[in-house]
């Protein structure tokens, strides 16, 4: 089995009304503790009345990463400056490369604004190697059904293979940087074997419910920090839980994080920002 370092709880941290938790960074955990995943908060849950201002998300910039946005209940509606615009609702998910720039919004339905409703969102970042970091932009919106959904242990586990592939089938995406990542809904008692790869990084965080970790007790809102050693994840659902799970090779480079951008220096850092107030992520049509 693998070995748990640390268990680390999520602390809140509310963003513009909406109910936050912020996994990582921390306190605890530092931004390249767990590199290429830098980044991830958990929005609610919590219900938003009829007539609501929505999601606190307009228009900002990325560069040098990857943003991973999974809608469990709620929706969003992403635009971004290379023209995309896309309504995901509750179970899909938002894969966006930032790469050498992009701006991008992430805003409540009109129908959610008129009748509200219940809203539960994680948002990660993945870093980008810095062969990668001025790739094109780029954006894929998935919802529910175009995401495989792998049955395990006679139904009490079920898999959604976002990208990568996971108990012998291939996700929805194959990523720029081989990241692997799934959600992983389980009914009480449901039971998993996960075996990670020698020298790759886990992500690991217990969404809602309980679940026993090679024999450590992990509960919602807590993140789970694995070593590297190759080695197998037991998991056991003590109640119904969802779990956000994902693997892959840290990058072993320097990570400058400033603001909306991720790079390797701080010369870069400067340059991104030059780059935005200079019209080159694109412009802002919507």
């Amino acid at each position: 089995m693998k070995t748990i370092k640390n268990i680390f709880r999520a602390v809140r941290a509310d963003m513009g009304g909406l109910v936050t938790y912020r996994v990582m960074p921390s306190q605890e955990v530092a931004i390249d503790d767990l590199e290429p995943f830098l980044f991830l908060n958990h929005h609610g849950p919590q219900t938003y009345p009829s007539r609501n201002r929505g999601l606190p998300f307009g228009p900002h910039p990325h560069k040098g990463f990857e943003t991973v946005t999974f809608i469990v209940e709620g929706d969003i509606v992403h635009t971004d400056s290379t023209g995309y615009n896309s309504k995901i609702e509750a179970g899909g998910i938002q894969w966006m490369t930032a790469g050498k720039g992009i701006i991008h919004s992430e805003n409540s339905s009109k129908e959610f604004l008129a009748n509200g409703g219940n809203v539960e969102i994680l948002q990660l970042w993945v870093n980008l190697p810095a062969n990668l970091k001025n790739t094109e932009p780029a954006y894929t919106g998935l919802q529910k059904d175009d995401i495989p959904h792998i049955a395990l242990d006679e139904g009490k586990v079920v898999a959604d293979a976002v990208s990568g592939e996971w108990f012998g089938q291939k996700g929805s995406l194959q990523s720029i940087a081989d990241v692997h990542i799934a959600t992983i809904g389980f009914q009480k008692g449901g039971k998993i074997n996960v075996d990670i790869p020698e020298g790759r990084t886990v992500l690991f965080y217990v969404i809602q419910g309980k679940l026993n970790v090679n024999n450590e007790e992990v509960n919602k809102l807590e993140l789970v920090e694995f070593d590297t050693e190759n080695g197998e994840i037991q998991v056991e659902a003590k109640e119904n839980s969802l779990l956000l799970i994902g693997h892959a090779k840290p990058n072993h480079e320097p990570v400058v994080a400033q603001g909306p951008f991720v790079m390797n220096s701080e010369y870069e850092i400067e340059q991104a920002y030059q780059d935005y107030q200079r019209g080159k992520f694109g412009s802002w049509k919507h």
